[in-house]
């Protein structure tokens, strides 16, 4: 005998929390899509104007990472983020396999865990990774005029820091491709973008679950 899994509603993402996830998606895809025209992808907005536009998102972003830093830290949520292997090999059979044929979710979200360990290992790489490549060598770009003063022309050459920037920037592109097709695996299809939206999130209520004592003492055995 079957029975519907019980849900429940629980106040996981904070209003600040929420203004810096979409200030920052916002940003990061004019970004890409300044960048990619800088790069001679395409010709939408003019090199010019795409430059401009690209270096106000780039210190704005910066900025808003400065806020959410100090955020992060007096508020405790930078806990969220250390890295587990708890649950990781699970997770990872979870999006290879189990997710294409009904499995239940091996993780469950809390206020005080809103992120699996694949989320943690992922926030991890763009943090420890693809961030420094990306403002490493955008800066470099940006403060091209001073490298001969500082004596950075020496050992660093203007081409190889485009290329890393580039390069960078698929990573980035990669990072929001996955993100956005990681938002459609929730209950529906818009839940996680729902919940980050609003706060509220629709979550598995393990307390709530039918007992072998709540349905009678054959309930095992029809299991």
């Amino acid at each position: 005998m079957s029975h519907a899994t019980p849900m429940k509603r629980i106040y996981v993402f904070k209003r600040y929390e929420r203004f810096w996830h979409w200030s920052q998606a916002v940003l990061v895809i004019v970004m890409l899509v300044t960048g990619f025209e800088i790069h001679g992808s395409y010709d939408k907005l003019g090199f010019e104007r795409a430059v401009r536009l690209h270096a106000l998102s780039a210190w704005t972003l910066l900025a808003l990472w400065a806020f959410t830093i100090f955020w992060q830290f007096t508020t405790g949520e930078w806990r969220q983020y250390i890295p587990t292997a708890n649950k990781l090999v699970a997770m990872a059979r979870y999006y290879m396999f189990g997710i294409f044929v009904g499995a239940p979710h091996p993780y469950h979200v809390t206020a005080r865990k809103k992120h699996n360990p694949l989320q943690r290992l992922a926030y991890l790489a763009l943090l420890a990774l693809v961030s420094p490549i990306i403002w490493g060598s955008g800066l470099l770009y940006l403060f091209y005029a001073y490298w001969g003063s500082l004596g950075l022309d020496r050992w660093l050459n203007l081409e190889q820091v485009a290329m890393a920037h580039t390069a960078g920037a698929f990573m980035m592109l990669v990072f929001v491709i996955a993100h956005v097709y990681l938002t459609t695996t929730g209950h529906t299809v818009f839940a996680h973008i729902k919940a980050m939206i609003t706060g509220w999130d629709i979550v598995e209520d393990d307390d709530a679950r039918p007992t072998d004592a709540d349905q009678g003492p054959g309930a095992s055995a029809q299991r």
